[in-house]
Order: structure tokens, then C-alpha cells, then sequence
């Protein structure tokens, strides 16, 4: 496996999966809010907020921690900084995730490296949003209205 595998990448943003985004919270000024309501109503994912408060987000439950999410957890979206990101890649191990996706600017090689040691498909420092762009960029199409919603030219 390779971090930010392009068939890894074009394979979370087109197979219905269920996905766990930490550090979303009901705070629309953050970026966590607009991309967690794009992956779920533009790709069809299922979003789980993780926050320290365990709010409700777009009308999904919310959970405190990783290990509070109930199983499956495919993919865990991680926007919290660098420094704390090590930390949350390790519960996503300990959880069973099956991905993790660091987000644009949130770099741990090595946080990344256990993850994959692990077998789990790794993307560090970019965005869902910004991947779905470029595929579009590329000719693919979105029709949510469609399953999946993000299909190949």
C-alpha cells in the first residue's frame, strides 16, 4: 500500500461506507461542518461526529470518542492538528477502521506509517472535497440522486 494511493483515493470516494469525522462539531465556521455535510448529501456516506462533547451534527449522534462509535467504522476523517493527530489514528487501529484520512495540512509520518503497518488505506494532508474536484476536473460525473453518487468517465 502508498499513502494517497490515487486507486485508494477514487475507492473511499466512490464505495457507501461509513465514515467518522473527528472534530465535528455544530460549529459551521469550521471546516469539519461543510465537508462532513458534502461526503454525506454529495458521495452518500454515512457521517458519525466524534467531538469532545459528543454533539449531534447534521442530525447524526454524536460520540465523544472513537471507541464510543459502534462498529463498522470505515473510514476515519481526522481534522484535528498535526500534533494531536497520532493520537487519533491510534484509536482509529484500536476501533477497527479500515481507512484513515488525514486532513488538508494534518501531516504524522509516522502516525501515518503505523496506520499502514496496520493494513489500513491511508490519505494524509489533502481533502476529500479537494479529491472530488479533481476527479470531476477529470471528467467524472456526481449525481447523488445515483449509487454510488461519484462515478468514472
Amino acid at each position: 500500500m502508498t499513502i494517497n494511493d490515487p486507486a485508494v483515493i477514487d475507492r473511499l470516494l466512490t464505495e457507501p461506507a461509513r465514515w467518522a469525522v473527528v472534530g465535528l462539531s455544530r460549529n459551521r465556521t469550521r471546516p469539519a461542518h461543510s465537508v462532513a455535510r458534502r461526503i454525506r448529501d454529495e458521495l452518500g456516506m454515512t457521517v458519525v461526529p466524534v467531538n469532545p462533547r459528543g454533539e449531534d451534527v447534521h442530525g447524526e449522534p454524536g460520540f465523544r470518542t472513537l471507541a464510543e462509535v459502534p462498529p463498522p467504522l470505515d473510514v476515519v476523517d481526522c481534522f484535528v492538528n498535526s500534533r494531536r493527530v497520532g493520537a487519533v489514528v491510534d484509536q482509529a487501529l484500536a476501533a477497527g477502521a479500515r481507512a484513515v484520512w488525514l486532513q488538508l495540512g494534518v501531516v504524522d509520518r509516522a502516525a501515518a506509517a503505523r496506520a499502514e503497518e496496520a493494513g489500513l488505506d491511508v490519505v494524509m494532508d489533502t481533502c476529500p472535497l479537494i479529491e472530488l474536484r479533481a476527479r470531476l476536473d477529470a471528467g467524472w460525473t456526481l449525481d447523488p440522486a445515483r449509487t454510488p453518487p461519484l462515478a468514472r468517465p
